[in-house]
């Protein structure tokens, strides 16, 4: 059997993982990522939700640490705030660009991914495994060999923001729970008698757990004044914002104003700093590009999968001529659906996406992910 560092965020799905991994007699070593940072005074919890704020707490990695010594393995609390600062300057700096940052996903390649393979090769561990639901399979060196693809329960599915895992790392990884439903996990860890068996999940950021990612973007630049106009696209002056940060696009709350007919968010501009607003139309668009490009299966493979899968686009889309574009599905953000498309690889590891139908809210900063079926080909942020 394997050496394997599991991360344990004291949540019931990295506590289940590690009790199914020392099951199938692997030698698991438990991993508690600190960030250094304590807001745990602004952490609030609805448990009707089941949906805390925050993953990162001294009680969470007291519970980490119980599951653990209730399962026999060794436990180990690392701390990363000088990496984590990495984290929450690029989070800044997007909002502060006017774009929509996706936090979790830079999380996963630069710390769970990045730093604790660094750990694992520090201790002679060949596997890294998290409590994500995701799976790999193996499609075979044909077919690019092994994949990262949905978990199983589509309501908990996280493998859109995995997208940013090295493909060389994909062997050497383990998702325990990937091919198991949420309820299942929760049977599992009653049946253990583990405690966090009805822990709530950890929602949103947890650098930010009172949800206020405004307040925390304005103090973490010294509440530079960023107030500004609301504007309509046709340029109108409708209305006035304490600052640009608290949008993004595709926004109808929250606004602070009153229209006949539904406003949304189409456009921010940091410059000027105006928050644009317009109608559904407006609001749609019939493709993007993106750029930082991460494929998870080699450039030369990437149209095999999608040309033989349900997923091509009809018409127009489908007769185009050009020989490096493939279709697949496309998520926009995490909570999306995927979207039916076909994406042309562009030169400095950029991609254009163009949609079957227009899409709505858009957002640059938000990474645009490919699929074909269940499998992740890759993504990359949208500009």
């Amino acid at each position: 059997m394997s050496r394997i560092v599991l991360a344990m965020s004291g949540g019931v799905d990295s506590s289940v993982a590690a009790r199914l991994l020392k099951k199938a007699g692997h030698e698991v070593i438990g991993v508690f990522m600190r960030h250094g940072r304590e807001f745990e005074e602004r952490c609030a919890t609805d448990s009707a939700v089941r949906a805390k704020q925050g993953c990162c707490s001294a009680a969470d990695a007291a519970d980490a640490r119980r599951v653990a010594e209730m399962l026999e393995i060794p436990f180990y609390a690392l701390n990363f705030e000088r990496e984590f600062t990495r984290i929450i300057d690029y989070f800044v700096a997007e909002y502060s660009a006017g774009r929509t940052p996706n936090p979790c996903i830079v999380c996963n390649t630069w710390l769970k991914f990045g730093k604790l393979f660094e750990y694992a090769d520090s201790v002679g561990a060949e596997f890294v495994a998290t409590g994500h639901y995701a799976r790999l399979v193996d499609f075979g060196p044909e077919n690019g060999g092994i994949g990262l693809c949905r978990g199983a329960d589509d309501s908990k599915d996280q493998s859109y923001v995995l997208f940013g895992i090295e493909r060389a790392l994909l062997p050497r990884l383990m998702f325990p729970i990937g091919e198991y439903r949420k309820e299942e996990i929760r049977n599992m860890a009653e049946d253990l008698g583990l405690r966090v068996a009805q822990k709530p999940d950890s929602q949103e950021i947890c650098f930010i757990p009172d949800r206020d990612h405004a307040r925390f973007v304005k103090e973490q630049r010294g509440n530079a004044d960023t107030a500004g106009d609301f504007v309509t696209t046709g340029g109108e002056v409708v209305g006035h914002h304490a600052g640009f940060e608290a949008f993004t696009v595709g926004q109808r709350k929250g606004l602070g104003l009153a229209f006949g007919e539904p406003r949304y968010v189409v456009r921010i501009e940091p410059a000027t700093r105006r928050v644009v607003l317009g109608d559904l139309e407006e609001l749609t668009c019939p493709e993007l590009s993106a750029a930082r490009a991460n494929w998870l299966l080699p450039p030369e493979s990437l149209g095999k999968p999608s040309r033989r899968s349900s997923t091509e686009l009809p018409g127009k889309c489908a007769a185009r001529k050009e020989s490096d574009s493939f279709y697949c599905r496309v998520k926009i953000r995490y909570r999306s659906r995927a979207f039916a498309a076909e994406v042309t690889p562009l030169p400095e590891n950029r991609f254009r996406v163009r949609f079957a139908e227009p899409v709505r809210a858009v957002a640059p900063g938000q990474a645009a992910v490919c699929y074909a079926d269940d499998r992740v080909l890759g993504g990359g942020w949208i500009e």
